[in-house]
C-alpha cells in the first residue's frame, strides 16, 4: 500500500520540534517537515509560498500547518493538488482575526512589534504561542527556531496583511476553545477542541494522534471524546 504523504508546517519562528510528539501510523503514513527560510528582499507571501511548494516532493499530499504555517500552507495549496489542508491553531481569512490585529493593520502597530521580540525571547514566545507561555518558557525555548529581524518583520507583517477575504470550504480547521491569539469566538466552521490553548500541537498531542487519521481519511465524527 502506498503511504500516504503528510507535510507539516509549524507556526511563526517555530522549529519542527513543536511537532516531536505528533506520531502516525508509519505503516499508513509519511511525514516530512517543512521549516521556515529567511524571505527574499520584497518577496510577496504568494511569492515564498509557491517557493516553499517547490520542496513538496509527493503527488497530491495532506498539508497541515499551525498557526502561521496554517495561513502559509494555504497559501502553497494554490500551487500544487493536494488531498486535504488541515490547519491548527490558525485562521482561514482575515475576517476570523481578533480585533487587535485589525487594530494593528489599520493602526499600523504591527511595525512596532518585532525589534520588541528579537531582543526578548519572551515577548517573541508569547507572541508565537499565546499569553499563557511565560509558566513554561524554559520548554518552550527550545521551539524557537529563527529569531533573525527581517523574517520577523516580514512575517507579523505578512499575517497582520493577509488579504484572503474568503475562507477555503475545503480547508480542514483544528481550533482549540482557550485559544489566546485566535480566539474561538472570531472562529467559524472549524473542529474544536476542549480544553485547546493555542500551543494545542505540545499539549494536545494525544487527542491530534488519535483523530488526525480520522480526519485524513473522513472518518472523524464530531463530539467524539
Amino acid at each position: 500500500m502506498n503511504k500516504i504523504p503528510v507535510y507539516f508546517m509549524p507556526g511563526l519562528a517555530a522549529s519542527v520540534a513543536i511537532f516531536e510528539r505528533i506520531k502516525l501510523s508509519e505503516s499508513e503514513f509519511e511525514m516530512f517537515f517543512l521549516e521556515w527560510e529567511i524571505p527574499r528582499e520584497k518577496e510577496t507571501l504568494l511569492e515564498y509560498a509557491k517557493r516553499l511548494a517547490e520542496k513538496i516532493k509527493h503527488e497530491n499530499p495532506i498539508l497541515i500547518g499551525v498557526s502561521f504555517g496554517g495561513i502559509l500552507v494555504q497559501e502553497m495549496s494554490r500551487f500544487i493538488k493536494v488531498q486535504k489542508v488541515i490547519i491548527i491553531s490558525s485562521v482561514k481569512s482575515n475576517l476570523e482575526f481578533p480585533k487587535r490585529m485589525i487594530i494593528a493593520k489599520n493602526t499600523k502597530a504591527y511595525k512596532l512589534i518585532p525589534l520588541r521580540l528579537v531582543q526578548n525571547i519572551e515577548s517573541l514566545a508569547k507572541f508565537s504561542f499565546g499569553e499563557k507561555v511565560n509558566k513554561r518558557l524554559k520548554l518552550y525555548e527550545k521551539f524557537i527556531s529563527i529569531r533573525d529581524r527581517y523574517y520577523l518583520d516580514w512575517s507579523i507583517e505578512k499575517i497582520i496583511m493577509w488579504d484572503r477575504k474568503e475562507a477555503d470550504q475545503n480547508v480542514i480547521h483544528i481550533h482549540g476553545d482557550e485559544d489566546d491569539v485566535f480566539p474561538i469566538k472570531y472562529i467559524k466552521n472549524c473542529i474544536v477542541v476542549k480544553g485547546g490553548t493555542h500551543i494545542m500541537i505540545l499539549n494536545k498531542y494525544k487527542w491530534l494522534n488519535e483523530n488526525l487519521p480520522k480526519i485524513i481519511h473522513d472518518q472523524y465524527i464530531a463530539n467524539e471524546k
